[in-house]
């Protein structure tokens, strides 16, 4: 009886294993030629897990002992790189286990191409993120001027790069604009920048005393930086007035539009008090009747 139980419970284990090896040997057709068994489904998803925890493990490796800067860097680039690490590994273990990948290729050629075509920007973007990334065009906190607007850096993606303008609006630059695009990096040499404001005055102006009072309002302002100090220039003859030109230093040249605009009031103020004035264009305008003959003109 004892013999009879055991044959039993084999005969009943040797009938489960069946049904699990059928069920993993069970064959999914996605088209004539190409068809993927539940087994190698598993072994996919096990591969994929495994190979997630090996990327995080190297990712934590080498940044271990990275500056925090360069570690937001390796962490774009290697955000992009995993996802080819994971196709590969994908298509190797796949190939290993017996699925026809050479078929899916062919099958799907030309939609790769079309998609290839579609994505070419999006891969343009990456490529250029990763040029950023590696020779430190740009760096967060830097303030840049794209295509006439301007913003500081906050955050550089593998396919955008985020930047806030003066007035808090968000500017979401395409990084393969850095490729197509001439890219002025105000703070490329450092937070220093030189501004300036220009001015016309009347003819017969006192010009010693329209140089001094423009680098007194500029000495004056907290956000101008004594050292090196303000420079006027005598720039031009102009048509209906003395054309100046007054240049100073500033820590945060993001900001220099409100400090700019303090010293226009403020030189407009001390010119009204020492009677130098700010002349307009005047034009003489000749009306002519259309019935005066050529002679009369």
């Amino acid at each position: 009886m004892f013999q009879s139980k055991t044959e039993d419970i084999l005969e009943t284990t040797k009938s489960t294993w069946d049904k699990v090896f059928d069920f993993l040997s069970h064959q999914i057709y996605l088209s004539e030629k190409i068809h993927i068994s539940v087994l190698q489904i598993l072994i996919v998803i096990l591969v994929f897990v495994v190979t997630t925890y090996v990327l995080k493990l190297v990712r934590k490796v080498v940044t271990r002992k990275l500056p925090e800067e360069d570690k937001l860097k390796f962490a774009g680039f290697f955000s992009f790189i995993k996802y080819f690490i994971y196709i590969a590994v994908i298509l190797i273990t796949l190939d290993n286990t017996g699925f026809n990948v050479t078929a899916v290729f062919a099958a799907s050629a030309a939609l790769l191409v079309g998609v290839g075509l579609a994505l070419q920007t999006f891969f343009q973007d990456i490529i250029s993120g990763i040029f950023i990334l590696l020779d430190q065009t740009v760096h967060v906190g830097d303030i840049i001027e794209l295509d006439g607007k301007v913003g500081r850096v906050e955050k550089i993606n593998l396919r955008t790069t985020r930047a806030v303008t003066i007035d808090n609006k968000v500017l979401i630059i395409p990084n393969h604009k850095y490729l197509t695009s001439i890219l002025y990096n105000w703070t490329e040499n450092g937070s220093l920048t030189r501004e300036n404001i220009s001015v016309g005055v009347a003819y017969g102006s006192d010009t010693e005393l329209v140089k001094q009072i423009l680098i007194d309002v500029a000495l004056a302002h907290p956000k101008v930086r004594k050292v090196p100090e303000p420079l006027v220039l005598f720039t031009d003859f102009g048509d209906s007035a003395l054309n100046f030109k007054l240049i100073f230093s500033m820590d945060d040249s993001f900001i220099a539009g409100i400090p700019k605009s303090d010293m226009r009031f403020e030189i407009d103020k001390k010119f009204r008090e020492h009677g130098i004035s700010i002349p307009f264009p005047q034009r003489e305008v000749h009306v002519f009747q259309a019935n005066q003959s050529a002679e009369d003109l």
